[in-house]
């Protein structure tokens, strides 16, 4: 190294160069020490997730749904006219609508409020349909939070395919009560656990 030239103003004249090198396909350097950069950056948060302590949800029950023979024409429709309301998980039938027990639960006590119209759309129920599913609503997570001591609650509707409904043609509201530490409301992979109770619990409870 020349010794008239400071360290430091040789270590500058090093890094101009590096960056203003070009590559032998006419790209600059400093391109391809971004792309390492990102790549190595990568890498670690790979290793990082795979050296997290993950417990896998289950629900195995919503096996049956997924994998089950689907029916013709809307089940909703098909239950309002059957006269198996207990083994149907029909909690009651009201004016507008009527209450059932999802088979294939979120979470306990995971229930639906179907209005006995058939529509995919929110604006074709009446008001007084609107007003009796909202306040069976109400009554529903009244009764949860004394019998069941829920603590929280998810509610809504999924109306069309594309918002997830699995019923899309026949639209209806979801109630899933929430506890501390419970799944969330669709299951992923977390430090969480399942609340186990049977459908013909539930449904004993809530009936009364």
């Amino acid at each position: 190294m020349d010794p008239r030239v400071k360290p430091e103003d040789d270590k500058k004249r090093n890094d101009k160069k590096r960056k203003g090198a070009i590559t032998s396909k006419g790209r600059p350097m400093t391109m391809y020490y971004n792309l390492n950069n990102l790549l190595f950056d990568f890498v670690l948060f790979i290793i990082n997730i795979m050296n997290m302590k993950f417990k896998v949800l289950y629900a195995p029950w919503r096996i049956g749904y997924i994998l089950g023979k689907k029916l013709k024409g809307c089940l909703f429709c098909k239950l309002i006219k059957q006269k198996k309301d207990k083994k149907n998980l029909i909690l009651e039938r009201r004016d507008h609508c009527y209450v059932i027990l999802n088979l294939f639960p979120y979470n306990n006590g995971h229930l639906m409020i179907v209005p006995y119209k058939h529509t995919s759309n929110l604006e074709d129920l009446d008001d007084n349909t609107l007003l009796e599913m909202n306040k069976i609503a109400q009554e529903y997570v009244i009764k949860m939070k004394k019998i069941m001591r829920a603590e929280g609650f998810n509610i809504g509707m999924n109306i069309s395919r594309i918002a997830g409904a699995g019923i899309f043609e026949h639209l209806h509201m979801h109630i899933v009560p929430r506890w501390a530490g419970d799944n969330n409301f669709m299951p992923v992979i977390g430090n969480n656990k399942v609340i186990s109770e049977s459908l013909e619990s539930v449904y004993k409870k809530l009936k009364k």
